[in-house]
C-alpha cells in the first residue's frame, strides 16, 4: 500500500485520484448510468454510489465520534462479514440521484475529507489508536482508512468505468 510523507502528499494524491475518476463520468450518458455490461460487476452509478457509501461512511464515523457517540464500523446494520449487503444499501440509497447528482456529492464529500484532513495533526492523521472508530485489529492510523476509501478506489474504480466504456464501445 501507498505510504504518504506528511498530509500535504496524501491531499495532493486524493486531489489527483479523485478527479481522474471524476472525469470518467464526463462521456457516460445519463440514461447509461444504470447499464450492467458482461464481465463488469457495477454499472456507472453503481460504481459511483460505492464511493459515496464509503466517503460517506468515513465523514460519519468521525462526525460521530466527535459527538461521543459509540461508533460501529462499518455501520450498525452492516458487519464487515456482510459488505454486499452494505454495498447494496450504498446502490440503494443513491440510486434515485442522476449522475450528475451524485458526482456533486462525491465532490462535496471529497471536499469535506480534505478539510478534515487539514484540521488533523500529524499524530492523529499517522499514528494508530487515535480514533475508537479506527482501532481494529489491524490497528490502522487514520491516513490508512481514507486511503483505503478514497485514493484506492478511485484508482481501481476508474479502471472499472474504462472498462466498461471500452465494452460498450465508448472508449
Amino acid at each position: 500500500m501507498q505510504n504518504y510523507k506528511d498530509k500535504t502528499e496524501l491531499i495532493e494524491e486524493l486531489k489527483k485520484r479523485y478527479l481522474l475518476y471524476d472525469q470518467e463520468f464526463d462521456t457516460i450518458k445519463e440514461e447509461e448510468k444504470d447499464l450492467l455490461l458482461p464481465g463488469i460487476d457495477k454499472t456507472p452509478s453503481q460504481n459511483i454510489s460505492y464511493q459515496l457509501g464509503w466517503t460517506h461512511l468515513l465523514l460519519q464515523w468521525e462526525s460521530d465520534e466527535s459527538k461521543g457517540i459509540d461508533v460501529k464500523t462499518p455501520t450498525p446494520e452492516h458487519k464487515w462479514n456482510n459488505l454486499k449487503g452494505l454495498y447494496q444499501s450504498f446502490y440503494d440509497q443513491y440510486d434515485s440521484y442522476s449522475l450528475q447528482q451524485q458526482k456533486e456529492l462525491l465532490r462535496n464529500q471529497v471536499n469535506e475529507i480534505i478539510t478534515w484532513i487539514e484540521s488533523l495533526d500529524d499524530k492523529a492523521l499517522f499514528s494508530p489508536g487515535q480514533r475508537k472508530w479506527a482501532t481494529t485489529p489491524a490497528q490502522w492510523p487514520v491516513w490508512k482508512w481514507i486511503h483505503i476509501n478514497t485514493v484506492a478506489p478511485f484508482k481501481n474504480f476508474r479502471t472499472q468505468l474504462r472498462k466498461w466504456k471500452k465494452e460498450k464501445g465508448t472508449e
